[in-house]
């Protein structure tokens, strides 16, 4: 297997720059996620890995061997990967043996050793008894297993995943999450993963980059990324947070909100500085009360989503109702409370766990 080294690498289309100067190691056998919106940069990452795009500038090595430099550059097919697309490419024309043949048959495989290594990885991703079925005979998720077996095959140091499971249904996506990270344990293979589905990232991931126009926001383990976000984009691309507008007091050690209300501070007391500050708290982290509490507040509006009571709450005073979204708090309690409180009643609430952010912080 293989690790991927990119130093340095930028990109440009014309006058626009794409990537800005990434550089990251992507160690042998570790799972990789490039996490980040539409248009942030992370699918012309991995086609400039893959060798279907030259950077602008920078270096890409794969293994031992460099594949593009300023005065060097190595062809897809011979860079030793494997690649699934997000419109799984699965040729209309050949059954599934021929699929997953296709690329040992262009390297020139025997007969016989075609045959033995399309069985194995048929039998590996589940699809030994579809072998002879034409791909408009396979649900999405079987075309995607195909295209899965198709990168296998060949034994490549690194796999490449743009998007794989975008076009599968939230049931078949959930599954396919787990036969992915299966496979990458099964065959340890390098995999670089690219989407912009959080929950994928989190399940599937040793560590995650968050790309956002084209600079790297953070680098780090799924829990690292979700308890620990350095800046608010990442707050609030990686999971559900509420964001208040508060003031550190810390003469008094207490967080100061708009109306009057505050919470007292827990954390390091060197630390916390007096000043304008953004307070995210995470919906699961806040915990309801009727008698007592950090804050006070009244619900608005509650949700049932099966497992959750997907509840709003007003934090502000009589005059700042539902029109001032810096005061409504998004929290999630068990589903089984749904009903249980009344909209307009009084209730007071805990947090279990807070990040705080300077008031300019992006």
């Amino acid at each position: 297997m293989s690790s991927v080294i990119l130093n340095d690498i930028t990109k440009f289309y014309g006058n626009i720059q794409i990537i800005y100067n990434f550089s990251n190691v992507f160690n042998d056998h570790e799972f990789i996620t490039l996490l980040g919106p539409s248009g942030c940069g992370k699918t012309t990452l991995l086609r400039m890995v893959a060798g279907f795009e030259k950077p602008s500038s920078g270096e890409i090595k794969i293994g031992e061997k460099i594949v593009n430099s300023k005065n060097k550059f190595i062809p897809p097919e011979d860079r030793g990967i494997g690649m699934v697309f997000q419109s799984y490419a699965v040729w209309p024309h050949m059954n599934v043996f021929e699929n997953v043949a296709y690329p040992l048959r262009i390297k020139k495989f025997s007969k016989n050793e075609i045959n033995d290594r399309v069985k194995n990885i048929l039998e590996a991703v589940h699809l030994l008894e579809y072998i002879n079925r034409m791909p408009n005979e396979l649900s999405g998720g079987q075309q995607q297993r195909v295209a899965l077996a198709r990168a296998l095959v060949s034994e490549p140091g690194v796999l490449l995943l743009d998007e794989p499971l975008s076009n599968l249904d939230a049931k078949l996506r959930e599954f396919m999450r787990f036969e992915i990270k299966e496979m990458q344990k099964k065959f340890g293979i390098t995999v670089i993963y690219v989407t912009h589905d959080q929950n994928e990232a989190m399940a599937m991931s040793d560590r995650i980059i968050v790309l956002n126009a084209g600079k790297v926001q953070q680098v780090g383990t799924p829990l690292n990324i979700y308890n620990k976000p350095v800046n608010k984009f990442v707050a609030d691309f990686v999971g559900r947070v509420n964001f208040l507008n508060a003031t550190a007091e810390a003469e008094n050690g207490i967080i100061k909100f708009a109306d009057g209300q505050f919470i007292k501070y827990s954390g390091d007391k060197n630390k916390f500085k007096s000043g304008k500050i953004i307070l995210a708290v995470r919906p699961e982290n806040i915990e309801i009360n009727n008698n007592s509490g950090m804050l006070r507040g009244k619900l608005i509006n509650s949700y049932y989503l099966g497992d959750i009571n997907d509840c709003r709450i007003n934090i502000g005073n009589e005059n700042n109702n539902d029109n001032n979204n810096n005061n409504i708090l998004r929290v999630f309690l068990p589903g089984n409370t749904y009903g249980k409180i009344n909209a307009d009643s009084e209730i007071y609430l805990n947090f279990d766990d807070y990040i705080i952010f300077d008031g300019d912080n992006e």
